[in-house]
């Protein structure tokens, strides 16, 4: 059983939305913050979104600042990334995972669960 799955990845023209999710069956989240990182082709990979145990704070790369919104839904177990006006550097496997605390990290040893990622494709 594959602990976290993504979904909602695709193709999108610049300026469109897309809402991805991610179902945790890895552990209940409700003790651990969750995360979105993404891996652009030939890039390292990178954070994106992060939101605590309880959704009472949010934190986000500058490069989506404002453009994206993260939030959790701890009885369904499952992660939200609602992305608006895409551009095409948005461009990337985004990644779902899960904290080994309740805080948000910005970097990767902070987090245990990763799911399989999801492409995500803006044109221009």
């Amino acid at each position: 059983q594959v602990p976290l799955v993504e979904s909602g990845g695709g193709l999108v023209q610049a300026g469109g939305s897309l809402r991805l999710s991610c179902v945790v069956s890895g552990r209940p989240i409700i003790r651990y913050a969750l995360a979105w990182f993404r891996q652009a082709p030939g890039k390292e990979r990178e954070f994106v979104a992060g939101i605590t145990w309880n959704g009472g704070s949010t934190h986000y790369a500058d490069s989506v600042q404002d453009r994206f919104g993260i939030s959790r839904d701890n009885a369904q177990e499952t992660v939200y990334l609602q992305m608006n006006s895409l551009k095409p550097e948005d461009t990337a496997v985004y990644y779902c995972a899960v904290a080994v605390s309740t805080w948000i990290s910005l970097t990767e040893p902070a987090y245990d669960l990763w799911g399989q990622g999801t492409q995500v494709t803006v044109s221009s």
